[in-house]
């Protein structure tokens, strides 16, 4: 059953049980008061009857009693055991009507209101048994005095019908707008559902549920849901975007050290047919079998350093995104930015190599990892080298409010300004052709990393033919460590 369902049961049969309840107090209330005056008239006329201890019977009626108007609804007979002596209402006389006399045994237990029918009507009859004085002395009698009840118990038959007609059809209609009711309250939760059920197939993430009611409950359970189809959104969106991160760094690599594996198979098949041919039939002399081996043993390692390169700069960038981070501590700059100026001198290269004055950076730390750093500027030094075939490589730094700005200035080949948000891409050359320039394309993406793990940013300004400068902006400790 569902839970509309069981709402509209549990809410009828609460007010089915309220509808007898209340139907069941009205009717008693209706029911007391209505015989409570006929009881209390028919004690009245019974105690006018009784205080009569001598009054004369020898005419056959009461109607010294219950004559006049006011007892013409009355009826009364008094029944004298010892005489045998039956002495009726005149109205009774008048329809022939005898009520039921008790046994004289009984007469005093029976006293008190009775219901009976004769002839088919109704009545209330109250009987007291009393002893009756008469000129020859006292006798035990009964006396009974009866209303016709028939139209009380016809009022009442009417707003029992009236009760139950109209609880039955208050119960109808309260199950029938209670369903309605509940089946317009629960709709909002048939949205969650169907959003829900959306969701397991996968259609459709971006599905909101629309809601324009109060900010009840469902209004907030249906706000919860949507901020939860928003944040699992989000989440699929990311991990679509890894994956597909993920197929283009392996087809990139793919395509990478399908390169060198080519040409290191092509010198070793090379190598094996020329070693492996007789040396009769050779055309080549040993001089020329010598040199070509010298070649091909040549190219095969530098394929390998290639290959050796790619494979440590895909490992810098596993580490990275399994949010793996190395350790830090209190770095100081001169010696740091020294020790990579001299370095970077010995690195191929066809531009002029220029440093500036460094010695501004005495006594100013940073908080990171010394062989990460180096690693870091070694990318952009040689990433400048590789980019001006003639011109200057400069290395310089500034300093801005708490940080310190490295810049590395090159007059080489530049860029365009859309490819500049692209250069930190795994394997994106800035060059349309890859054979222009060395490399594979993860060196800045692996600087660029260095860089988020020291806290830092980096700042891109180039223009195409007139060359690119890059500022990496680390943060400064300000408490350098006492040496």
């Amino acid at each position: 059953m569902s839970i509309k369902l069981r709402l509209t049961a549990w809410y009828s049969g609460i007010l089915a049980v309220m509808l007898l309840a209340l139907s069941a107090a009205i009717y008693g209330f209706v029911y007391f008061n209505t015989y409570g005056d006929l009881k209390e008239r028919l004690m009245r006329q019974a105690q006018q009857v009784g205080l009569k201890t001598d009054f004369d019977y020898n005419d056959g009626t009461l109607k010294q009693v219950l004559g006049g108007p006011a007892g013409q609804s009355l009826f009364a007979q008094l029944y004298i055991y010892d005489l045998d002596k039956l002495i009726p209402s005149q109205n009774m006389s008048e329809i022939n009507l005898q009520f039921k006399v008790p046994a004289k045994a009984d007469a005093a237990s029976q006293q008190g209101f009775s219901q009976a029918n004769y002839g088919g009507n109704p009545f209330l009859i109250y009987q007291q048994a009393f002893d009756v004085g008469t000129s020859n002395g006292n006798y035990p009698a009964v006396l009974q005095v009866a209303v016709y009840t028939g139209e009380q118990l016809s009022l009442l038959n009417r707003l029992k019908n009236i009760l139950l007609v109209g609880s039955f059809a208050t119960l109808i209609a309260a199950f029938t707008f209670g369903l309605f009711l509940a089946r317009k309250s629960m709709s909002p939760i048939g949205m969650v559902i169907e959003a829900a059920n959306g969701i397991q197939t996968g259609n459709d993430l971006s599905s909101r549920i629309e809601y324009n009611g109060p900010p009840d409950e469902i209004g907030r359970l249906i706000e919860t849901v949507n901020s939860m189809l928003g944040r699992m959104e989000g989440f699929y969106r990311e991990l679509e975007d890894s994956y597909a991160t993920q197929r283009r760094f392996v087809s990139d690599a793919s395509h990478e050290l399908r390169t060198p594996l080519t040409t290191i198979r092509g010198n070793i098949d090379l190598l094996q047919k020329v070693w492996e041919m007789d040396p009769e039939q050779s055309r080549m002399s040993e001089a020329e079998i010598r040199q070509l081996s010298i070649e091909s043993v040549k190219d095969i390692a530098d394929e390998s350093k290639r290959m050796s390169r790619l494979v440590g700069d895909m490992l810098s960038l596993a580490r990275a995104d399994t949010g793996r981070t190395f350790d830090k501590e209190p770095v100081a700059l001169e010696p740091l930015m020294t020790e990579v100026a001299r370095r970077a001198s010995f690195l191929p290269r066809q531009s002029e190599w220029s440093i500036g004055d460094l010695s501004q950076m005495n006594g100013k730390y940073i908080v990171g990892n010394k062989d990460y750093l180096q690693q870091m500027l070694f990318i952009f030094i040689d990433n400048a080298f590789k980019y001006t075939p003639s011109g200057e490589v400069t290395m310089d730094a500034v300093f801005y409010q708490n940080q310190v700005g490295i810049r590395i200035k090159d007059t080489g080949i530049g860029m365009d300004r859309d490819q500049v948000p692209h250069i930190f891409d795994r394997f994106y050359r800035a060059d349309e052709s890859r054979g222009m320039t060395e490399g594979i394309g993860l060196g800045l993406s692996i600087a660029k990393w260095i860089i988020d793990e020291h806290g830092g940013s980096v700042e891109v300004v180039t223009r195409q033919g007139e060359g690119t400068t890059f500022i990496i902006w680390l943060p400064l400790l300000f408490a350098p460590p006492l040496e």
